[in-house]
């Protein structure tokens, strides 16, 4: 493993927190949509919101060049061909490397047992009844023998997930999936312009301004109260297959809610000031994020990436990160139950069919 799982994974598995197909052939037939053309222009990136979170703001103008992005996260059978074609362990189904594990650690920090160690991911689990929102560990399960082929662990499969986003994939794992797929992880700034869909406004949602325009679920989101009840409105606990809910002004299907998406960025809490502060005009022009990640919650992670889109366990009583601007970082090898990733790559717009008369 290339670096060390999240300092709060550690914590996790060392009960130390105190704070905070077997693959099968398919047997649903796989639904794969091409990619779509994002064409160039300008937008305003972040928000001004005051209730959105402070890594979201202020709002800047950013000018961005055409692009094609996936329709759809890659799906469980997309990454299953990937690794039939070339073999590829994910991270999840390696050892973790407790050399590497420990350079994230506050020094001094004690070696998990080698139980610990074995291959495994981060999964969600409900809690029993009300908790504290600000403890994470209440919710979050670390587990072994949880990977993208048994997704909730031995025994589980995605033989009837086939069209459902791939999960318990990290940032390497990604960007090895589209070096395969000679494509490449988008920048933040080309995700979220993406996702705001050609609306000549921003809005809160990818939608618009409600959440639920005409009492229709617009994205696969927590409904009921979290973390310990789901109601099921929106039809699902947990993933859903991609292209599932409406998708947005350039036919992009998930870009908000079911699964975070990883982007190519490492990732910055205050990203936005430093633009809104610099004098350098490139700042704003397809912007690729920093030079080195800074997350004052995360101090020893060395090489946070940036996630968005939020997932099924966004809820507006505690996250609401479906909302386009919002935005985390992740340890490029940390691997969970909700966040997936899709992909973009250069070259010409689509040629216009001339019709006939």
């Amino acid at each position: 493993m290339k670096y060390s799982v999240c300092i709060w994974r550690f914590l996790l598995i060392g009960g130390l927190i105190t704070t905070l197909y077997s693959c099968s052939k398919p047997v649903d037939a796989p639904m794969e949509m091409e990619m779509v053309w994002i064409p160039g222009g300008t937008f305003v990136m972040g928000t001004n919101d005051p209730t959105a979170q402070a890594n979201e703001r202020p709002a800047r103008e950013v000018t961005m060049d055409g692009f094609w992005m996936d329709a759809t996260p890659v799906t469980n059978h997309q990454f299953l061909q990937f690794v039939e074609a070339t073999g590829y362990v994910t991270d999840a189904e390696k050892k973790l490397d407790w050399e590497e594990m420990k350079k994230q650690l506050p020094p001094g920090s004690p070696r998990p047992p080698e139980s610990n160690l074995a291959p495994g991911s981060l999964i969600f689990h409900k809690t029993e009844g009300p908790v504290d929102l600000r403890y994470y560990d209440q919710w979050w399960q670390w587990k072994t023998g949880v990977n993208w082929r048994q997704p909730e662990g031995p025994g589980s499969s995605v033989r009837n997930r086939m069209n459902h986003p791939v999960v318990h994939v990290s940032w390497f794992d990604a960007v090895a999936y589209a070096e395969w797929a000679g494509k490449r992880l988008p920048t933040e700034a080309e995700w979220e312009y993406a996702a705001r869909g050609g609306r000549e406004k921003n809005t809160r949602f990818v939608w618009g301004e409600e959440f639920m325009p005409g009492g229709q679920h617009m994205a696969n989101t927590w409904t009921g109260t979290f973390p310990y009840e789901n109601n099921h409105e929106d039809g699902y606990e947990a993933t859903s297959p991609v292209a599932t809910f409406p998708p947005n002004g350039y036919g992009l299907y998930d870009m908000a809610g079911n699964v975070w998406n990883w982007c190519s960025d490492l990732y910055a809490a205050n990203i936005h000031l430093q633009a809104y502060r610099s004098e350098d005009k490139d700042c704003c022009i397809n912007p690729v994020g920093p030079e080195k990640s800074y997350d004052p919650m995360n101090p020893y992670a060395p090489e946070l990436r940036v996630i968005k889109g939020g997932s099924f366990l966004c809820h507006v009583d505690y996250c609401e990160s479906y909302r386009p601007s919002a935005r985390r970082g992740n340890t490029p090898d940390t691997a969970t139950s909700h966040t997936s990733f899709r992909c973009v790559k250069e070259g010409p717009p689509p040629v216009a069919s001339s019709g006939s008369n």
